[in-house]
């Protein structure tokens, strides 16, 4: 079963975070870069599913003024052919013509209404996209930082059992020369 973004970035959140740390190295550790790295090659596949749902919707959007266009343009010659069919009668001609604008109109404004609403929709889609991947980077961010800590004090508190620290006395008991 694939796994989603969120999953997999969980999965590599979760594989740092349990990582070993290396002895004295600080805020470096052990990290099975094979498994990163087919965790970051199934983010990278992931992304152009997203993308595409949100291609496949603007597509969609298109379609949708595209078929409200020919709708219009459809009532429009259906409009103009009825006031052909009322020959010699001005006033109805006259009259299926304002008709035929206002439909024309009313159609234009619905859809210039669904163009806005679209592109609304896919700012907001853009929005939220930056503002999930600003979040990942910023727990990412944390959790690195949290790692340090937690190395500084695991550091710490070996050099305090081990009786390293400030002292210039040597801390082995064995005679090296001897």
């Amino acid at each position: 079963m694939a796994m989603s973004v969120d999953e997999l970035l969980d999965a590599l959140y979760e594989m740092i975070e349990d990582a070993k740390g290396l002895p004295l190295g600080g805020d470096k550790c052990i990290v099975e870069r094979d498994k990163a790295l087919d965790i970051l090659d199934d983010i990278r596949a992931q992304f152009p599913v997203e993308f595409a749902e949100a291609r496949k919707l603007l597509s969609t959007r298109n379609d949708y003024l595209a078929a409200a266009k020919r709708e219009a343009e459809l009532v429009r010659k259906q409009a103009e052919e009825q006031a052909k069919h009322m020959v010699g009668e001005t006033q109805l001609m006259s009259q299926a013509r304002q008709q035929s604008a206002e439909l024309t109109r009313q159609t234009e404004q619905k859809t210039s209404e669904q163009v806005r609403a679209a592109d609304e929709q896919a700012r907001e889609l853009k929005r939220a996209a930056e503002q999930y991947c600003d979040d990942l980077l910023r727990r990412a961010e944390e959790a690195v930082a949290e790692a340090g800590k937690e190395l500084a004090q695991s550091r710490a508190a070996f050099r305090s059992a081990a009786g390293v620290g400030g002292s210039s006395k040597p801390m082995y008991d064995v005679d090296v020369d001897g």
